[in-house]
């Protein structure tokens, strides 16, 4: 009995606990205060989306259940409110400040438009412990009210800015940081990204360091901080994460940094950083994100890594970091990303970066590795390898395609060396979206291949040495959207239908190959072709144009050039493409007309158009409207320019006709084509003047090529001071009179080639304050004077910086060489780091190959030679064919850069400097019909380059110099040199006489001396017996002339002989002692000769006599 009142018991126990339970729930859901709901509804009223996004808050329900309010259980006042990331837009009710028990508040990602945070009592809300109003599109100053919020421990008032919240973006100016943050001691979490801060370095450092000492996470992404970095912050030493990037320190890493042994996160990037990164750094064991990207002055070496590093993501790209991989980077067992590329790290990649088994991203392009690359067999996680544009050799490992690499989706090898055979597992490999090999040396036949990728969507095995046939499996790939073999040496005849199957190919490159593409003459497989958007099949050996074309409604970039389609360029190849096409390349084609009449283009979507190099006769065919690019050059339309040419102008970027045969005028209305920054109408035949309008008015204008025409008058006066041009080229006109001063407008000027017109006028020394000046042609005009002498040149202002092509030959200059000019020519002394680039003119900013080349004629290793593409490596100075005398000035040496040196046809004397042995890149050089005397200076044997040499016709003597180049050289780059001797020449120098000519012995040579004395003063003696009377006697000493002279007439032209110097005209027989040989047309005086019993001093007899005074050494 006691047993079941016991069991009885318990249970009515149990039960009154059950209902006690429940009677307490019941309670607690009913302590939501009713004016803290009704605060809640008010703030979702001032919403304007609020009806789908805060569904549960619903008038009266319990408002502690409604979404994302939280209330305290005990007493029911709401303590944390978040509504982040719903999107919420319209106003914020101030009803919000009421919740004043809130110790969390998350507003974040929101769409408020640029709310004032200055208008909302934030003090009211003094418990708060957490306050979030990220990226919720709060504007304005940061109001002070929330510096008084003391009890907060985590601050994010981040803010990023977006094109629909144009006055999303919060600054901290007044008041500023330090009084924001002041009171805030309890802080642990401060992130302020994307806020105008806009402190410097010691401020905001201070600031930090002194109010929030005990701060864990600090972020101050993008605030427009300046640096240095100040010592104070090696006060945090709580610190787990910092994020400073996007700012313009200016400073190196401190290194104290080294010192934060809880720092898990360290992100810098963008930020100017310069100096070495801390090797303390990178030895934090708790580190596990390391990212000082984008600070191009960071440079330093990577160290050993220890073997228990935290590191997961270590992001070291667009800085100077140099050296080797170190091998220890295999101790890395945590890291996920390796993003080093465009550094300087050269050396091999270590085997050991197989060890990385967690690796996932992988990026080491642009930079200077070398050697093979490593297995990476266990990279099961790997998801990119990305080694573009290295010096990587060898094969790529059969490890690659391993079928456990089951996460690869991207594969980028394009720009190096790598070579042998693709391996045809890559294509098996099951996640592979992009396989990117371009550009390297890959040269056996592609292999056909049973697995093929379903995700693969994307080859690109462009510019290799692939030969063969285009393997079957290849174009089974049924995911494969972009396919491009193009440049390489695929060969055989390709139906263009074997691409059908590929439903979702939109993008087909097949050009220079060795094929033959057909599209057969069954048309049934036209309409289920795919729906290609871009399709090229240049040097394809077309001879028609793909009939299948007409169906292509989706197509945007067609390429046939260099090909061999004839007759006429049918009106259904502008229809295609339903409004998307808008790039057709017909160039390098037999098209000889445009059929007609011509479809109406006036909505044509059509930008680049290009027709050059085809054969395409009549009248300028005026086809789509609005093109950007139109090229029709180097053709035979043969009409003028029509006046409503312009009218199909109306965004046009480019218009070449060059090389065609029109004629007339430039009609002044091609200036209402404002948008045209290149003109080129080269080699036609137009006339008249150039429009002012051209340089007179525009300001987009950037190329201006009129060469080899015929136009007449003058440069436009009154260029623009708003000129653009960087290129002016009106060589081979009929153009006249000065220059005008005002081309000094054109302050970007790169090219101006003004040769073979007519101009007259000084040297233009002001056009050297054009500092971006690289080519100046002033050849074939008549400018005069002498360039060292004038103003501009004695100021010092004839600087010319980067000049590297001068050439002012075949006009009428005189004086001296400019040698203050050569002084100023940097660019021609010092080595610029723009490597192997040419002088080109980039017209869209948009496009990578918008780029206009210029072309220049220059005097070369003498033959006159026309550069399609000006290198800036490539520099020559060309003075020939003017009246400059004088010396060489020895600071020409200085040119160490210059390729050209052409001085010739000028009256230049003395010797040739030894100095231009220092031009070791010099490689013709013409100094001759000069007046130029004295040795060939032995250095100019070292100048290796060196492939052109012409010294004729000067007055050198002496032996040829003995080089490895002067061996190269034949007799007429020293003929017309009497004095010299040696190879080339058959003339042997004394000293190179065979020693068979000199005695056998001293005592014979001894013998002959004493004979030969005696015989001399015999012969003297007599001579002088015979002689002096006649000096004595004036009929004897005019006999003793007359027949000497007789004598000497028919020798002294044979002789070498030397203009004398210092001498004078004597006046009283002007005309006596003369002789000129026809052949040469040359006087000999031969006043030397004859019996003066003068001072000593010789004298002249006719001024335009050579003398002979004394003979060339022969030694």
């Amino acid at each position: 009995m006691s047993s079941s009142y016991n069991h009885h018991l318990l249970l009515l126990l149990l039960l009154l606990c059950l209902i006690r339970s429940f009677s307490t729930e019941l309670i607690t859901a009913a302590l939501c205060l009713p004016e803290e709901s009704s605060a809640l509804l008010q703030l979702k009223n001032g919403f304007s989306n609020s009806s789908s996004k805060l569904a549960s808050w619903q008038p009266g329900s319990d408002c502690c259940l409604w979404d994302g309010v939280t209330c305290d259980p005990a007493t029911g006042v709401v303590t944390a409110l978040d509504l982040s990331g719903r999107s919420l837009s319209g106003g914020l009710d101030r009803s919000l400040f009421n919740l004043t028990s809130l110790t969390s508040l998350n507003l974040a990602y929101n769409l408020f438009r640029g709310i004032r945070l200055l208008d909302f009592p934030f003090s009211k809300l003094a418990n708060l412990a957490v306050l979030n109003l990220s990226n919720a599109g709060f504007g304005g100053q940061i109001p002070a009210g929330i510096g008084r919020l003391e009890k907060l421990v985590s601050l994010d008032l981040s803010t990023l800015y977006l094109e629909e919240l144009p006055n999303s973006t919060l600054k901290l100016h007044d008041p500023d940081l330090g009084t924001i943050i002041r009171n805030l001691s309890n802080l642990k979490e401060l992130l302020l990204d994307g806020v105008n801060i806009s402190a410097d370095g010691y401020d905001w450092c201070r600031a930090v360091s002194a109010s929030t000492p005990g701060l864990q996470f600090l972020s101050l992404m993008g605030c427009s901080l300046t640096g240095p970095l100040h010592s104070s912050l090696a006060g945090l030493r709580s610190l787990s994460r910092l994020r400073l990037d996007q700012n313009n320190l200016n400073s190196s890493l401190p290194e104290f940094f080294g010192n934060f042994s809880s720092l898990i996160v360290l992100r810098m990037s963008s930020c100017r950083l310069q100096g070495s990164i801390p090797q303390g750094i990178f030895r934090l064991r708790n580190l596990t994100v390391l990212d000082v990207s984008d600070n191009s002055m960071l440079s330093g070496r990577l160290p050993h890594f220890p073997e228990d590093s935290a590191l997961e993501s270590l992001v070291l790209f667009d800085t100077n970091l140099s050296g080797p991989l170190p091998p220890s980077i295999g101790n890395l067992k945590a890291l996920s990303r390796l993003l080093l590329y465009s550094c300087s790290f050269s050396g091999s990649i270590p085997r050991s970066i197989a060890n990385l088994t967690q690796l996932a991203h992988l990026d080491l392009s642009f930079n200077g590795f070398s050697g093979e690359i490593p297995p990476v067999r266990q990279w099961s996680k790997i998801s990119e390898i990305i080694l573009t544009s290295n010096n990587l050799t060898g094969p790529i490992p059969s490890s690659l395609g391993n079928e456990g690499l089951r996460n690869l989706t991207k594969i980028d090898m394009r720009n190096n060396s790598l070579s042998g055979s693709i391996p045809a597992s890559l294509f098996a490999l099951p996640s592979l979206q992009l396989l990117q090999l371009s550009q390297n040396q890959f040269s056996a036949q592609l292999e056909e291949f049973s697995i093929a990728s379903p995700s693969l969507n994307t080859v690109d095995l462009s510019n290799n040495k692939l030969q063969g046939s285009i393997p079957t499996s290849l174009i089974k790939l049924s995911g494969l959207k972009v396919l491009s073999l193009a440049s390489n040496n695929f060969s055989g005849t390709l139906e263009i239908d074997r691409f059908q199957n590929l439903r979702n190919l939109s993008n087909l490159d097949l050009s220079n190959n060795m094929l033959s593409v057909r599209d057969g003459s069954n048309s049934s497989w036209y309409g289920s072709f795919p729906k290609i958007s871009t399709l090229k099949l240049a040097s394809c050996n077309l001879e028609k144009i793909p009939a299948f074309l007409r169906s292509q409604d989706q197509i945007s970039s067609l390429d046939l050039s260099n090909n061999r389609i004839p007759g006429a360029i049918p009106r259904w190849i502008w229809s295609i493409g339903n409004g998307t096409f808008n790039y057709l390349n017909l160039s390098f084609n037999l098209f000889t007309s445009v059929e007609r009449p011509p479809p109406d283009l006036s909505n044509s979507s059509m930008m680049i158009l290009d027709l050059h190099h085809n054969m395409l006769q009549g009248p300028i065919p005026l086809l789509p409207l609005n093109t950007i690019i139109l090229d029709y050059s180097h053709n035979n339309f043969t009409s003028s320019i029509p006046a409503s040419f312009s009218t199909y102008l109306n965004y046009t970027v480019l218009l070449s006709l060059s090389n065609n045969s029109l004629t007339g005028e430039i009609p002044f209305s091609i200036c209402s084509a404002s948008y045209l920054q290149v003109l080129d109408l080269s080699d036609n035949n137009l006339s008249g003047s150039i429009p002012s309008c051209l340089m007179e008015s525009s300001i987009e204008l950037g190329v201006l090529n009129l060469r080899g025409n015929q136009f007449h008058g003058s440069i436009p006066e009154n260029i623009s001071e708003l000129c653009a041009l960087r290129t002016i080229n009106l060589n081979q006109n009929q153009l006249e009179g000065k220059l005008p001063r005002s081309l000094a407008n054109c302050y970007l000027l790169e090219v101006l080639d003004l040769g073979n017109n007519q101009f007259v006028d000084t040297f233009p020394y002001w056009l050297g304050n054009l500092s971006a000046l690289r080519v100046l042609v002033l050849k074939s005009n008549r400018f005069y004077g002498a360039p060292a002498h004038l103003p501009g040149t004695k100021e010092g202002n004839c600087t010319f910086l980067n000049l590297q092509i001068f050439d002012l030959s075949s006009n009428q200059f005189t004086g001296n060489l400019p040698e203050n000019c050569f002084k100023n020519l940097k660019a021609m002394m010092f080595r610029s780091d723009d490597g192997l680039q040419t002088v080109e003119y980039k017209f869209l900013q948009f496009s990578k190959s918008s780029y206009y080349q210029n072309t220049v004629t220059i005097m070369s290793k003498g033959q006159s030679m026309t550069l399609l593409k000006v290198l800036t490596i490539f520099r020559a100075i060309d003075l020939s064919n003017n009246m400059f005398n004088g010396s060489i000035p020895e600071v020409i040496g200085e040119l160490n850069l210059l390729c050209v040196l052409n001085i010739s046809h000028n009256s230049l004397i003395g010797e040739i400097p030894p100095q231009l042995g220092n031009m070791l890149q010099l490689e013709s050089l013409d100094l001759s019909l000069n007046n130029l005397s004295g040795k060939i200076p032995q250095a100019l044997a070292s100048l290796t380059f060196l492939s052109f040499l012409n010294l004729s016709y000067n007055n050198l003597v002496g032996q040829i110099p003995q080089g490895p180049q002067f061996q190269t050289f034949s007799d007429t780059s020293f003929e017309g040199n009497k004095g010299l001797c040696g190879t080339p020449f058959l003339k042997q120098c004394r000293e190179e006489t065979h020693s068979d000519s000199k005695l056998s012995s001293s005592e014979s040579s001894t013998d002959l001396n004493w004979q030969c004395i005696i015989i001399g003063l015999g012969f003297g003696g007599g001579m002088a017996l015979f002689v002096v009377p006649l000096m004595m006697w004036d009929k004897g000493k005019r006999w003793y002339n007359k027949h000497i002279d007789k004598m000497l007439w028919a020798i002294v032209p044979r002789l070498p002989c030397e203009t004398c110097t210092n001498v004078k005209v004597g006046a009283e027989d002007v005309n006596y002692g003369t002789v000129e040989i026809e052949d040469e047309g040359r006087r000999f005086c031969l006043f030397c000769t004859q019996l003066e019993l003068r001072s000593g001093q010789a004298i002249i007899h006719h001024v335009e006599c050579s003398c002979h005074y004394r003979l060339a050494d022969e030694s």
